[in-house]
């Protein structure tokens, strides 16, 4: 047995993973080639929304290949005027949240990530032509000063900003190190934080090639105001709402928390 499951499950995930995979290459070649000569053509805005087209296709592929299924709670937590900001703070256990989240929300994202995934062939492309926040976390302060006029800007325009808190992906049932650039982002813009918890390591556990079938549970939590908080005081908070709502999705993977 492999990860829990018996010798046949494991071969059938095995083999629902590697189809997978040739989902997402076959479809995202010709999707990313299209969206980065389109980017020539039409605004930013359009060009998220042809890539987020691209991002349900694959995240259908994961209900129809893996058997990976989405339950979304607190949809009506979310701001609810086309111009309202926000700051989403998302619990990081896989790269599955990074396919669903612009899948699933009614607003254009923009992430906060590295710029090194700007060239990962076709999707880094493609990421490229979108107004999004690639940083070089070697500039250290000056990265943050470019995160925060970026980010200001984008909210004015209407998008919502996406961060994961904890920096890289979690093993199930661990705990990362918060760091409060979202919270600081989200006070200096004066835009409130909402956080998110994601159970996507069930089914699609940090660093490892087979996935398995299931349901990831996904819940919005409310906004909470960051006016006249504490950037650190803050993510405690934020820290302290995911993780109980972690346990209490997906009980299995904190033994202490029954």
């Amino acid at each position: 047995m492999r990860s829990g499951l018996s010798a046949g499950a494991w071969l059938l995930a095995f083999v629902r993973s590697v189809l997978h995979l040739l989902w997402m290459v076959v479809t995202i070649v010709p999707w990313a080639t299209f969206a980065i000569l389109a980017s020539l053509f039409v605004s930013r805005t359009r060009m998220y929304w042809i890539c987020a087209t691209w991002l349900k296709v694959a995240v259908a592929g994961g209900r129809f290949i893996l058997g990976i299924r989405n339950r979304v709670t607190g949809m009506e937590n979310l701001p609810r005027g086309v111009t309202d900001p926000a700051v989403l703070l998302v619990k990081h256990q896989s790269t599955w949240e990074t396919l669903v989240m612009p899948a699933i929300m009614p607003h254009p994202l923009a992430y906060v990530f590295k710029r090194e995934l700007l060239y990962i062939p076709f999707f880094g492309w493609s990421m490229a032509r979108m107004d999004m926040i690639h940083i070089d976390r070697s500039r250290g302060a000056r990265a943050f000063a470019k995160v925060v006029q970026q980010g200001r800007r984008l909210l004015q325009q209407g998008n919502w900003v996406i961060m994961f808190p904890e920096g890289t992906r979690i093993p199930r049932g661990g705990v990362g190190q918060y760091k409060s650039g979202g919270t600081r982002l989200a006070i200096a813009c004066g835009a409130p934080v909402v956080p998110i918890a994601v159970t996507s390591a069930k089914c699609w556990p940090r660093k490892a090639f087979v996935k398995r079938p299931g349901v990831v549970d996904i819940s919005i939590g409310r906004p909470i105001p960051t006016a006249g908080r504490q950037a650190d005081e803050l993510m405690r908070e934020v820290q302290a709402w995911i993780e109980a709502e972690m346990r209490r999705l997906d009980p299995e993977a904190y033994p202490g928390a029954r």
